[in-house]
């Protein structure tokens, strides 16, 4: 494009620029127009809207009256039928409702039921533990208070005792007693096993030892009983550990003391057949027991001077031992007497099997000669008798036969059969 055809074409614009609104003015004249008609027409309408508004609302007050008049009848009756179907299902319901409600009370009754009885059972044993409990603190009470008394008693006893072991001759019986009761314990009877207060004169005089045990093959066994109490009883006593152990002290120097005193006496020399030792018995095991922890050396002093000391602990065990011995003594005499007697049985057993043996001979020879009685009846004597029947003699019983005996006689020595049994049968043959 060139400079030159630059006016022409503003020309041209604006030319056709004056076109367009010659146009435009045109149109809107007439839309104007268009528009006073529509607005005319609108105003016809609008009055024609607000009747059609009346008579409408008219027209929906009316049916509104008729339709809330037949909502209410008809809400009425479905008001009635409702509460009919409703009173029919709640009678069914209350009636189902009366069923089941039993059913349950059944049911929960049968679950319960046992609960209950487990309770009833229950509370019926609480209430007998509770009267057994009563009757058992009771009981405790009385054995307590028994217990109590019998205590006092016992205490009231051990004092006794314990003034009366302070006497000499009381600890001596007791000793005695104590020894007695351990032999009887052991089996060692009186009678045939101890002699007890054995008196031996000897040239400074009779000496007495409290027990001599008899043993087997003619040995004696010498025990004396000793029974040291004053100072034990003392440190039993006493109030504090000084004083106990002085006590205590004293006690195993008496110990000693008797020891020595029964060493002297020499047992083992006046009695020919004892053992070259003599028992001290202590009857106490904790009385030797109390000696040793103050004087350990008090057993190897003992042994030197050929005496034992023995508790009733260790004089059971050495009782039991020369108890057995007996026994075997015992055994070993029995078994010569038994052997004696079985010689004797064999003996006599021999003679009788001698005897039984004629006697069966001669039993042998009876049996043949009955055979042969037999047999001569049969063939001799009874077919003539038989006869008399033949003849019309009717007689009040009949005969009875006799049968020869088959039983073999048998050996003493074995179970052979007699030899002469054939000879027997051949004897007894039919005629």
């Amino acid at each position: 494009m060139t400079i030159a055809a630059l006016p022409y074409l503003l020309l041209g614009l604006v030319a056709g620029l004056g076109i367009g609104l010659a146009f435009g003015a045109a149109r809107n004249a007439r839309l104007r127009q268009a528009l006073a008609v529509k607005e005319a027409e609108l105003g016809n309408r609008a009055a024609v809207e607000k009747e059609r508004e009346r008579a409408l609302e008219l027209a929906t007050e009316r049916l509104s009256g008729v339709f809330g008049q037949l909502a209410s009848q008809q809400f009425q009756s479905h008001s009635e039928t409702f509460l009919k179907l409703a009173r029919e299902s709640l009678s069914v319901q209350n009636e189902r409702a009366k069923g089941d409600l039993a059913a349950r009370e059944q049911a929960i009754d049968n679950l319960v039921k046992p609960i209950r009885e487990a309770l009833v059972r229950a509370e019926r044993q609480m209430q007998e533990l509770d009267k057994a409990r009563r009757e058992t603190h009771g009981s405790i009470s009385a054995q307590l208070e028994a217990l109590a008394t019998s205590q006092q008693a016992l205490s009231a006893e051990t004092r006794n005792l314990v003034n009366a072991l302070r006497r000499p001759e009381v600890r001596g019986q007791w000793g005695e007693i104590t020894l007695r009761r351990l032999v009887e314990l052991a089996g060692m009877v009186e009678h045939c096993d101890f002699v007890s207060q054995s008196h031996q004169p000897t040239e400074t005089g009779a000496i007495r030892p409290d027990m001599v045990i008899r043993l087997p093959e003619g040995r004696e066994l010498v025990v004396d009983v000793k029974t040291p109490l004053d100072a034990y009883l003392e440190a039993t006593e006493a109030p504090g550990d000084a004083e106990r152990r002085a006590a205590l002290e004293r006690h195993a120097t008496i110990v000693a003391g008797r020891v020595r005193e029964l060493a002297s006496k020499s047992y083992w020399s006046q009695f020919e057949r004892s053992p070259e030792f003599v028992i001290l018995f202590i009857p106490g095991d904790q009385f030797l027991s109390a000696a040793l922890a103050q004087k350990p050396d008090l057993l190897d002093e003992a042994l030197r001077q050929n005496i034992i000391l023995a508790t009733p602990t260790s004089l059971v065990a050495l009782l039991k031992a020369v108890a057995y011995g007996w026994q075997q003594t015992a055994l070993t005499e029995n078994a010569a007497e038994i052997r004696g007697l079985a010689v004797e049985l064999y003996d006599r057993l021999t003679k009788f099997v001698g005897h039984l043996g004629s006697v069966g001979k001669s039993l042998s020879d009876s049996v043949r000669a009955y055979n042969a009685t037999v047999g001569s009846l049969e063939r001799r004597v009874l077919p003539s008798a038989r006869r008399f029947t033949d003849l019309g003699v009717q007689p009040r019983e009949p005969m009875p036969a006799l049968k020869a005996i088959d039983d073999a006689m048998r050996d003493a020595s074995g179970d052979a059969p007699d030899p002469t049994a054939d000879d027997t049968r051949n004897d007894t043959g039919a005629p």
